[in-house]
């Protein structure tokens, strides 16, 4: 059992980083005393037990060394059992907490973190740590290592990541430059790597250009997006993607297909990009008779090399690790040695970057290689029975990896991928020439663009089969099926495969290190689904659009209010449409909603209902429910005939009206038999819950009308009837303090357009909510939330 030692240490440290990040630098730094008091008193006690030497014992030593193999080295001796495996847990613990607590105390040393308690508008400065990256409500993001900050009379020093949203001149920023910009400051999520997400109010100007490495990287990526122009629509996206991790071109479409089938990590740079580049140039080498430690040194610098090409970001050092890890586990064959191997680098990632512990992308890293190691020999040797040895080895694979994977994947989407495994099995063969020539043309395109454009062109051919294999096994029947979302349906589908697990592979088939393995395993799922392990936010501009896992999502439709609630994998039920051209349609699509189960128009205002043409198209929409005021007439009359028109059941609202929309239970709230005669007053409330989350939208209830609701919540003895509640009216200042008191949300969403000449949000509107997180479409641009995470705005 000595290959699992390092495995608790490894756990033990990741739950304390998880923690930690989310607490004051206090608690970190008081868990370091703690553990290394322990540590060394666990110490102490050992020693003094250990059985004293003599004669005997040197007899037993000396009996020992003679019946041990000639030449051969003695085992280390276990580190005292039980008392041994805490004492390095502690160790870990003591060490991963001491650089939470560093990291924490210089993140919040300048005035930068008070500015955005804040939500100040300020000069910041730093370096560009991400590539330009377009958002789905206009304009691109770009993460910043912030160094300095000036705000509300206070100048210092910062040492934190900002993600800024900027218009289309952000664009043009290049990675590694810094720059200087004016922009208003919004809280993150605490425990957030980012600390701080901001609007720009303008340009960024930029102070010193890129270093010499990171100008280099920077033109090669640039002449790979030259010779790859030429190639035809999906090569065109998906061959920068596959060798650098630029997705900017990749065909939304296509995007969703990947997801529907588990390929999105072929895009995604991850540990199966370096076990390619590793394998790869380990091959080279040695077919040139270069000797083992030549051999390592050429594998260790394609590695570096690598992560300076694509960036050295949190998530592609997580990726290089893991998938070095990998490649010497099925290259060496040695996966009792990859087991400590992996636990180590969890161990150190976790330490140099606490914030990784919250990342689902580390988990997933985590999971997949552990897979690999634990369950792909023995995969493959059952599959020998029934298939070739050579399609056995190639099913055990991406099997092993998607058994590992599947119950965290089902916490960031309610879904099975069906063919996720046949998927990955077509795809393999063209992933290593999609992968090699791309780098390839990468390395030569500032020198030798027509050499470039040939191997990009031969990259592109491979392109061009995974995307036939993404879009064809998206589109055949049952290709997402739906499981139940959360922490139960985790716990539920690991279950499952893991009895699945047990008639496939039996039980002699497996040594005790991989039962072992396979306990750990589950207990870091289960660390995973704890509310601890949760709190990682899934965050729209970081992460692309839409987020996976996403419950419920208020489109950005400028003055307007168009909201989504997931049904199924490509169902929901929609609260308004927006205003004609604020991209209701668009947004939907973005989300892959193909039926609207149930579409609520709180009342018929323009800005409420003059998208529903955009909703409507290309979707099977099941049932309208509307207000009972059709009034302002010309806008409700053109809203009711669009619905006959398509063919869509009406029925008019009234309080206490309820049903069941595929995953979501839904109730009206308002307005009662006795209908306002204002289109606001008049508006639909409406209750709807989904997956643990519960959501309340208001439309434009006016004050009276929210008292007179806040009065009927109350006699029925409901109090904080939902977690998150959509703003009335767009957070103008007609607000209940009642009702706001009544309903008391954790998140509080407000459907605003930016600039807007009315003055929304009321700031003393949105006193009355204090204590909830506000999100704003003006400032967030769309907003998504989980059933326990939301976007960081």
């Amino acid at each position: 059992m000595k290959d699992l030692r390092l495995v608790p240490a490894a756990l033990a440290a990741w739950l304390a980083s998880a923690l930690l990040v989310g607490a004051p630098a206090g608690a970190a730094g008081g868990l370091a005393a703690v553990a290394v008091g322990l540590a060394v008193l666990l110490g102490v006690l050992a020693r003094a037990h250990r059985p004293a030497s003599g004669p005997s014992g040197a007899r037993r030593e000396q009996r020992s060394s003679a019946e041990a193999p000639p030449g051969s080295v003695p085992a280390p001796r276990p580190a005292s059992g039980v008392p041994g495996q805490l004492v390095l847990v502690l160790v870990a613990v003591a060490a991963v907490s001491a650089s939470t607590a560093g990291q924490l105390a210089v993140r919040g040393a300048g005035p930068l973190e008070g500015l955005v308690a804040q939500a100040a508008v300020v000069e910041l400065e730093g370096t560009v740590r991400s590539e330009p990256a377009p958002v789905a409500s206009g304009g691109v993001r770009v993460e910043l290592a912030v160094r300095t900050v000036e705000g509300r009379g206070d100048l210092g020093p910062a040492a934190a990541r900002v993600l800024v949203l900027g218009d289309e001149t952000w664009g043009a920023v290049h990675y590694g430059e810094r720059v200087r910009a004016t922009a208003r400051l919004v809280p993150a999520e605490p425990g957030r790597a980012v600390l701080a997400l901001a609007r720009a109010l303008g340009p960024p100007e930029v102070r010193a250009p890129a270093g010499p490495v990171e100008r280099t990287v920077n033109e090669l990526r640039a002449g790979l997006l030259e010779v790859t122009d030429p190639l035809p629509g999906d090569a065109r996206g998906l061959v920068p993607g596959l060798a650098v991790g630029d997705t900017t071109r990749l065909d939304p479409a296509l995007a969703q297909a990947m997801r529907d089938v588990s390929l999105t990590h072929v895009t995604a740079v991850s540990g199966a990009h370096f076990a390619i580049v590793g394998a790869a140039v380990l091959g080279l080498v040695t077919l040139l008779g270069v000797p083992r430690a030549g051999r390592a040194a050429a594998v260790l610098a394609a590695t570096v090399g690598f992560v300076m090409l694509v960036h050295p970001e949190p998530s592609v050092l997580r990726a290089g690790v893991m998938g070095t890890i990998g490649v010497l586990a099925l290259l060496l064959g040695r996966p009792s040695r990859a087991m400590p191997a992996l636990a180590t680098a969890v161990l150190v990632l976790v330490t140099i970057d606490p914030w990784l512990a919250r990342s689902y992308g580390f988990v997933l890293s985590a999971l997949a290689t552990a897979g690999l190691v634990v369950l792909a020999r023995p995969l493959a040797a059952r599959l020998e029975r029934f298939v070739p040895a050579w399609l056995a080895h190639a099913l055990a694979v991406p099997l092993a990896a998607q058994l590992a994977c599947a119950p965290v994947l089902v916490l960031l989407a309610p879904s099975l991928a069906l063919y996720a495994v046949p998927a990955n099995l077509l795809a393999a063969p063209a992933l290593v020439p999609a992968t090699v020539l791309g780098v390839l043309a990468t390395l030569l395109a500032p020198w030798w663009p027509w050499l470039a454009g040939l191997l990009a062109t031969g990259a592109g051919w491979a392109c061009s089969w995974l995307a036939l294999v993404a879009r064809t096994g998206a589109g055949l029947p049952g290709a997402l099926v739906p499981w139940p979302g959360g922490p139960g349906g985790a716990l539920a589908l690991a279950g499952v495969l893991l009895g699945v697990g047990l008639l496939v592979v039996r039980a002699r088939a497996l040594s005790r290190g991989a039962w072992a393995a396979l306990g750990v395993l589950v207990l870091c799922l289960a660390l995973v689904v704890s509310p601890a392990g949760r709190r990682e936010v899934l965050a729209a501009w970081p992460d692309g659009w839409p987020p996976p896992g996403w419950r419920v999502v208020l489109c950005d439709v400028g003055q307007g209010t168009a909201l989504v609630v997931r049904s199924g994998p490509r169902s929901a039920v929609v609260v308004d449409a927006g205003p004609a051209e604020g991209g209701a349609g668009e947004c939907l699509d973005r989300l892959g909603v193909r039926r609207v189960e149930l579409l609520v128009l709180s009342h018929f205002h323009a800005d409420h209902v003059d998208g529903l043409a955009g909703v409507l198209a290309g979707r099977q929409v099941d049932a309208a429910l509307v207000s009972p005021l059709a009034e302002p007439a010309p806008q409700a009359d053109a809203a009711l005939a669009a619905l006959e028109q398509g063919g869509v059941p009406v029925e008019h609202a009234r309080a206490g009206t309820s049903g069941r929309a595929g995953e979501v239970t839904w109730r009206v709230l308002w307005p009662a038999d006795d209908v306002p005669a204002a289109p606001n007053d008049a508006s639909v409330v409406v209750w709807l819950a989904s997956d643990g989350l519960s959501v309340l939208a208001l439309g434009d209830l006016e004050t009276e009308a929210q008292h007179a609701l806040a009065r009927s919540l109350r006699d029925r003895g409901v109090h904080a009837p939902a977690r998150v509640v959509v703003m009335a009216h767009h957070g103008s200042a007609r607000q209940s303090a009642a009702l706001a008191r009544l309903l008391d949300p954790e998140v509080l969403l407000v459907p605003v357009g930016a600039d807007n000449t009315y003055g929304h949000p009321a700031p003393g509107a949105l006193e009355l909510y204090d204590g909830a997180l506000v999100l704003r479409t003006d400032l967030c641009g769309p907003v998504a939330l989980t059933a326990t995470h939301h976007t960081p705005c």
